[in-house]
């Protein structure tokens, strides 16, 4: 599958909106992009290392001129794109359990939304409006976003146990080694592919 590369899966969903109701959601997005407390649920998902919302009007597609015939589209597209850690499973249900009201607020405007809960039709919804993805950027793909939050902290101990290793005598030494391996030994990952989940 496309939409995979290391431990890295890719979510584009397309969904249609009436126009009318464009307006309502850039609003929506105003207030949640300028109130910080609103995104502290999907900041906490640290498996997620990215997520983009996009409104395209059905008048401002992209037209090439020649030879495209112009396109006279009835609804505005409401674009979602991701890049997360785990399996598509995994993310679907942990947006339906702890972000539903979010999705709700925002995926309303969509046609034939079912709701982000319960979980199955939300589910069957996704798989019918996602898009494979054939390519995209990942800085580390084997690598999660919490493997990458574990190694900002093994180097940033790393340089101070440097830092003291200038002045301290042996015993010293031994000492501080001992206090940085105690300190990064859960932040140890594993880089790789992903487990295969049955």
């Amino acid at each position: 599958m496309s939409n995979i590369n290391g431990k890295v899966y890719a979510m584009n969903v397309v969904t249609p909106m009436k126009p009318w109701k464009t307006w309502i959601l850039r609003l929506l997005f105003f207030i949640l992009w300028n109130i910080k407390s609103q995104q502290k649920d999907l900041i906490n998902l640290s498996f997620i290392e990215f997520a983009r919302w996009v409104i395209v009007p059905r008048r401002r597609f992209p037209f090439l001129g020649n030879g495209q015939a112009q396109e006279d589209l009835q609804y505005d597209y409401l674009l979602f794109f991701s890049n997360f850690n785990g399996t598509w499973n995994q993310y679907i249900d942990a947006f339906s359990s702890v972000l539903s009201r979010g999705l709700n607020l925002i995926w309303r405007w969509s046609e034939k939304f079912p709701g982000s809960v319960p979980v199955t039709p939300f589910k069957e919804y996704i798989a019918q409006v996602q898009f494979d993805t054939d390519y995209y950027y990942t800085a580390y793909p084997y690598a999660t976003a919490n493997d990458l939050k574990a190694a900002h902290i093994v180097q940033s101990s790393l340089n101070q146990l440097a830092a003291q290793a200038q002045t301290s005598t042996p015993q010293q030494f031994a000492d501080a080694y001992l206090r940085f391996v105690l300190q990064v030994q859960a932040h140890l990952g594993n880089t790789g592919e992903a487990p295969v989940v049955s």
